[in-house]
């Protein structure tokens, strides 16, 4: 006897093969068998006639590190389809601690009041303790490796002895089962790691035969050089890379993403196993705070405030946001209006506006109203940011070494629409809607090509011996519903039913990869 028989479905199986209809029937928590059957004997039958049977989904680029913990039914993720994600994202990651950890990550990945591990051995004890609703696979942070070796000298150039120190608690992390190594060249402390310091790692992850995942330093003006960093530094080492979220950011550098892509192409033609992720919005969100430049972000927030709070460090702040050298600065590529608070713990009124509203609000120049709310704000500020074309948007989306990440992030109470509705913009949107790509090829990009990036050997795909991670949808619904989805009535993680006819159960059957 099965424990699931799923009738009649129309199958898209992660591979961009055109869809079958079939039956498939689980057992445990495995595809078992997939064709036309007979009278089979099942605990549960799920008769799909009228709709999709597609892999469940696999989020490459996520942040969810700690809505694992504090949310474990993981719903955020499961009504999009989403049943495996991939962590640690930006060089931001919870493991190992150190002092200092919490400060560098909450704007990202949220507050942890106390820590209930040390190293990631014990954050993955604790994630099973309790259990979590998805699949979780992780990859090893940048920035707690350079904390946990440098303290607070991270804002530094590593020495030599750092940087084996760093090398060493890379492999100890990658032979305890995490996927990768990820950096994020733009945020601080990783901004200051030196191209010797990076080549030492990669060398390691080469060596673990692991993936190297990095928000590289700089997406606007100086895109094209920073890419450059990152792809002849994968070249040396042999390094499997994936680009993080790839876009220009501003509108004077837009011109610049068919070279972008030009340069990845010839990278990848030469031997270079590289490929990008992307999300499916023109516009992007981090930290407020993230607008400052970098020696700024490596003093504590107390520190932060201090400086902002003093006219003539403004003077000098101002000058370096608005004529910045060698460091992306959105403020400058951008514009006020195109600047909006998503959350600020101190003043939650002004969710939603611009920061030339707030100016207004204020009567101050759109850039001293932002200095006055950071030099005000102890807690999180979260912001969304305008950083590209929709031509380029789909430029890149169409380009067929994208697959799809969504750079979800749980940090505060009002989001980016991304981390609650990303897979689903991706589909009805971009696909089915306006046909970007076809419905299969669309699937893959969300499935079977993660699966095969992060070397999954048992997921991504709807075939006999997989994993049982299957979503059951209805195409023509899948929609965006106030903070919820329409369109996916069952999501099946390892067998067992997640989501019930439209419906969560409370099922925690996710396992960490």
């Amino acid at each position: 006897m099965y424990d699931v028989l799923i009738r009649n479905g129309l199958v898209y199986d992660g591979s961009g093969k055109a869809p079958f209809i079939s039956d498939i029937a689980v057992f445990g928590d495995r595809i078992a068998l997939i064709g036309r059957m007979g009278i089979t004997r099942a605990r549960r039958i799920i008769d799909a006639a009228g709709k999709a049977i597609f892999p469940g989904f696999i989020d490459i680029h996520t942040h969810t590190d700690l809505l694992a913990i504090n949310d474990r039914n993981m719903e955020a993720r499961l009504s999009q389809g989403i049943t495996t994600d991939v962590s640690g994202n930006c060089g931001i990651g919870v493991f190992p601690v150190s002092e200092g950890l919490g400060a560098a990550i909450e704007d990202v990945l949220g507050k942890q009041s106390g820590w209930q591990w040390s190293d990631y051995s014990g954050y993955r004890n604790v994630l099973l303790r309790d259990g979590i609703g998805i699949n979780e696979a992780f990859l090893a942070s940048h920035t707690a490796i350079r904390l946990a070796v440098m303290g607070q000298r991270a804002s530094a150039e590593a020495s030599d002895e750092d940087i084996e120190k760093m090398a060493d608690m890379l492999s100890s992390i990658l032979e305890e089962g995490a996927w990768g190594f990820s950096s994020g060249l733009y945020y601080a402390p990783c901004v200051f790691a030196s191209r010797k310091e990076l080549r030492r790692l990669l060398e390691v992850v080469r060596d673990h035969g692991k993936i190297f995942s990095v928000h590289h330093r700089c997406e606007g003006d100086d895109v094209i050089d920073s890419l450059e960093e990152v792809l002849s530094l994968a070249e040396e080492t042999g390094v499997r890379l994936e680009i993080s979220h790839l876009k220009a950011i501003g509108r004077r550098n837009q011109d610049k993403v068919p070279e972008m892509l030009s340069m990845i192409e010839e990278y990848r033609d030469r031997g270079t196993d590289v490929k990008f992720d992307q999300y499916p919005y023109t516009f992007g969100s981090t930290s407020l705070f993230s607008l400052l430049p970098p020696h700024i972000l490596a003093l504590s927030r107390l520190e932060q405030r201090l400086a902002l709070s003093l006219d003539n460090e403004r003077d000098e702040i101002r000058r370096e946001m608005e004529n910045p050298d060698g460091w992306d600065s959105i403020y400058a590529m951008t514009s006020p209006d195109d600047i909006t608070v998503l959350y600020l713990e101190s003043h939650p009124e002004y969710a939603g506006m611009t920061l030339s509203e707030i100016g207004e609000k204020r009567g101050r120049i759109p850039i001293n109203a932002l200095f006055d709310i950071l030099s005000e704000e102890p807690g999180l500020a979260v912001m969304s940011d305008v950083t590209e074309s929709e031509e380029n948007l789909v430029r890149i989306m169409r380009h067929p070494l994208m697959s799809f990440g969504s750079d979800s992030l749980y940090s505060s109470p009002v989001p980016h629409p991304r981390s609650k509705h990303a897979t689903v913009r991706f589909l009805a949107h971009y696909v089915r809607n306006r046909e970007v790509m076809t419905m299969e090829e669309g699937i893959r990009r969300l499935t079977g090509e993660n699966a095969d990036r992060m070397r999954f050997k048992d997921r991504g795909y709807v075939r006999e011996g997989m994993k049982a991670d299957l979503v059951i949808a209805d195409i023509a619904r899948i929609a965006e519903e106030g903070e919820g989805n329409t369109g996916f009535d069952y999501v099946l993680v390892n067998g067992q039913p997640a989501v019930e006819e439209g419906r969560f159960t409370g099922v925690r059957a996710g396992e960490v990869l």
